[in-house]
């Protein structure tokens, strides 16, 4: 059976440390606690469940820190969390049964992230990510926020996933002043980079700011294709919020030069036609989302509801403002069937009683 150094940086994460690492603690044979800067309980709890707890001097860089980590490591296998990451159950037994099977020829275990979640608790937004790597290999993490490793060598995907429950909110200003304190060092970025600084700003409301940088990343054209598509997807938004329509819509189709249509984009496309009450090019745009499962890649940022339940619901108010109500129940009846407690499948259940009862008065 393969063995499992787990490491962690952490700072003031008293909220939710126990319950990252009772999650874990059965499944790993080391665990490593790098603290870098603590002034609440955080260590203390750390120190409850290893020995191996160290501290660092924290200098605005991510990637040193977890390299800091990495480097106490002893185990065959390196697995990193963040404190506000959980095992659920069934997958802590599908990891047990991973672990025992893991070949020591494996160098990268690419595992599921989800960090997002609807009103029912189910995966909203889900991803890879480079969760578990051979120590001998040495992997290196890069930059100072968000910061990631390669994946190189022989590597493998798990459908056993990682579940982020955030219980508070991240300092807002904190990744964008270690970008800005990049900038007064005279640092260039690179690709990566340059996508995550203005993500950044449209995280923190600077739209105009934000717009400059995104067609600055996807003018270098060297970014990663689910970058490219990512920021398409941002600067539409960023175009919405300072309702500018047309370049919202623009934007969005400038993803279709870096692959075929996501799920997502159509949606957002279907989106903007329905706020410009061009319902039939919005239907056009929702409905090809329901039939495009194109993603081969599987390192693409996955909404799940953008392949069903977002198009029915949509499709549903489309249909209706263009009073076509059978078709309008139709797509009501196949979201309801997605999410049958949905406050908006409710609200449309509702909405067509309602319907129902006007049309019997007449």
């Amino acid at each position: 059976m393969a063995e499992f150094s787990l490491c962690m940086i952490v700072k003031n994460e008293e909220d939710v440390l126990s319950r990252c690492l009772e999650s874990v603690k059965d499944i790993v044979d080391e665990i490593i606690i790098v603290d870098t800067g603590s002034t609440d309980e955080t260590v203390n709890i750390a120190r409850k469940y290893t020995k191996k707890v160290y501290d660092f001097k924290w200098v605005d860089d991510f990637a040193k820190a977890r390299n800091y980590s990495f480097s106490k490591a002893t185990k065959e296998f390196i697995i990193w969390l963040d404190a506000d990451d959980v095992i659920l159950k069934d997958d802590a037994l599908l990891l047990i049964e991973q672990k025992k099977a893991l070949s020591s020829k494996v160098d990268v275990v690419m595992m599921k992230y989800n960090v997002a979640f609807d009103q029912e608790g189910n995966p909203s937004l889900t991803y890879y990510r480079e969760r578990i790597l051979a120590r001998r290999k040495k992997f290196k993490w890069e930059s100072p926020i968000h910061e990631a490793i390669t994946p190189t060598g022989n590597i493998i995907y798990s459908d056993v996933a990682i579940t982020h429950r955030k219980e508070r909110e991240a300092d807002s200003d904190r990744n964008l002043n270690i970008f800005k304190g990049m900038i007064a060092k005279g640092q260039k970025f690179d690709a990566r980079q340059r996508f995550y600084y203005a993500r950044e700003l449209y995280y923190n409301g600077k739209f105009n700011e934000a717009i400059v940088e995104f067609n600055n990343f996807l003018d270098f054209e060297e970014g990663w294709i689910e970058n490219n598509i990512s920021a398409c997807l941002d600067l539409s938004n960023c175009y919405a919020k300072l309702n500018k329509q047309k370049q919202a819509l623009q934007a969005l189709f400038r993803s279709f030069q870096f692959d075929a249509p996501r799920s997502e984009v159509c949606c957002a496309i279907g989106y903007c036609f329905l706020n410009l009450n061009e319902f039939e090019k919005s239907i056009y745009w929702y409905k090809l989302a329901t039939v495009n499962n194109y993603n081969e890649s599987k390192m693409g940022f996955e909404s799940p509801d953008c392949h069903d339940f977002i198009p029915y619901i949509q499709l549903c108010v489309c249909y209706d403002k263009l009073g076509n109500l059978n078709k309008s129940k139709e797509y009501h009846q196949k979201a309801k069937s997605v999410k049958p407690t949905h406050q908006s499948v409710l609200l449309n259940d509702k909405y067509f009683e309602n319907m129902a009862i006007d049309i019997n008065l007449i």
